[in-house]
């Protein structure tokens, strides 16, 4: 009752001054992370928090699962957004370029793990998160079709790489009596069910709420609470028939995005803020994963990979896959910086380690918490600096249309 009363508290403090902090971009994310280093730290700390369990593997994935969810409805028009070209090369090439350049620097830098293991740090620090840096989205002076590129692409990486997460995690875990290849089985078959359970859940909710409010037969709240549901549901289904349910739960989001156009405007306004209230938690149970690396100190090694995972492995991939595309320099250099690490990062980095043991999980723990936490330095003090640019370059031009002499 004491960790709630808390962190409960914490979120109300942290409503009552947002618009205040905002200003100096601290976000709640921010906000939480101090908090939970704060109150975590010490021999004898105010709240610890258990994480090695099944119960925080749960609670985790429902996390994502509703984060996934919302993700999927957010995408506008087509799946690709209205920037199909830029948005495919960013996801179709820079995307598995970064986790290649990713799996070798795991090989170089941390020689004594397996492959199964590189596979899985790759995929815990190259999926975006805008949340570290939302300001960066959020400023007008940034161009709207760049905004909404990043947008998309942060929605759909952590998609793509939740099925390959699952298929590492697989091979890492198999041992003894399990071999390798029943356990990539297991993890195909299990993408194959969320892809089912979810695509059921998010056409049947979808059709169903919207027929019911054409009918008049449900209210606002009403279906906000059905919306909130669905998510749920499409996890709560797919676990017991072997599937996986944060899978499941995309899935779900992206087929009730494309059945329930009529639905009024704010019907998602609930299981945002749910997601968001959850999401909070999460980072948080961060802020005591923080803890812990530095209790135990941070090997050079982590800290070389964790900025070239924030560097090289990002731009690299993302310049080479804009080549040829109607986009300028300074902008592919926007896109290429602009990757934030966040909560598909801790939430991919805690079931791994809950999943692994011994020196495995303490390097899944270290990289992923030496990365955030750079990322939230670099990305989020970048992000103001990078917006007075480019509204210095749009005052400019518009300078040069009414002075063309």
């Amino acid at each position: 009752m004491t960790i709630a009363i808390i962190a409960l508290g914490l979120v109300l403090a942290w409503a009552l001054v947002a618009g205040w902090l905002a200003r100096w971009s601290i976000t709640g994310v921010v906000v939480m992370v101090i908090a939970g280093i704060a109150l975590t730290s010490g021999s004898d700390p105010v709240i610890y928090v258990g994480l090695d369990n099944r119960v925080a593997e749960r609670i985790v994935e429902v996390v994502l699962a509703l984060v996934l969810f919302v993700d999927a409805t957010e995408v506008p028009g087509r799946i690709l957004g209205r920037e199909p070209r830029i948005t495919g090369r960013l996801l179709c090439i820079a995307f598995p370029l970064s986790i290649a350049l990713a799996v070798v620097a795991g090989a170089l830098l941390f020689p004594w793990a397996n492959v199964w293991v590189f596979g899985l740090l790759a995929l815990i620090v190259v999926p975006t998160d805008l949340a570290p840096a939302v300001a960066m989205v959020r400023d007008v002076r940034v161009p709207a079709r760049l905004r909404e590129v990043l947008n998309v692409e942060a929605g759909l990486n952590d998609a793509l790489a939740a099925p390959l997460f699952l298929f590492c995690l697989a091979g890492a875990e198999a041992a003894g009596d399990r071999s390798v290849g029943h356990a990539l089985v297991h993890a195909v078959s299990s993408m194959a069910v969320a892809l089912g359970v979810g695509a059921a859940v998010g056409v049947f909710g979808g059709r169903a709420l919207a027929a019911a409010h054409r009918a008049g037969w449900t209210g606002s709240s009403a279906l906000r609470l059905g919306v909130l549901a669905l998510p749920g549901l499409a996890y709560a289904a797919a676990n017991p028939l072997g599937g996986n349910g944060f899978v499941a739960a995309f899935v779900a989001g992206a087929f009730f995005a494309s059945t329930a156009r009529d639905l009024p405007e704010g019907t998602l306004n609930l299981v945002e803020d749910v997601g968001l209230l959850l999401s909070l938690a999460v980072w948080f149970t961060f802020g005591q994963v923080v803890n812990q690396v530095l209790r135990a100190g941070i090997p050079f090694e982590i800290i070389v990979y964790a900025l070239l995972a924030l560097t090289l492995i990002r731009v690299l991939p993302v310049l080479a896959s804009l080549r040829g595309v109607a986009v300028g320099s300074r902008d592919k250099l926007f896109l290429a910086w602009a990757g934030p690490r966040g909560l598909a990062s801790i939430v991919f980095g805690l079931l791994a380690y809950i999943a692994l043991s011994g020196d495995e999980a303490a390097l899944v723990a270290e990289v992923m918490a030496v990365t955030v936490v750079f990322s939230i330095l670099l990305h989020g003090f970048s992000a103001g600096p990078i917006a007075a640019a480019y509204g210095r370059r749009a005052a400019r031009e518009e300078g040069d249309l009414r002075d063309p002499g």
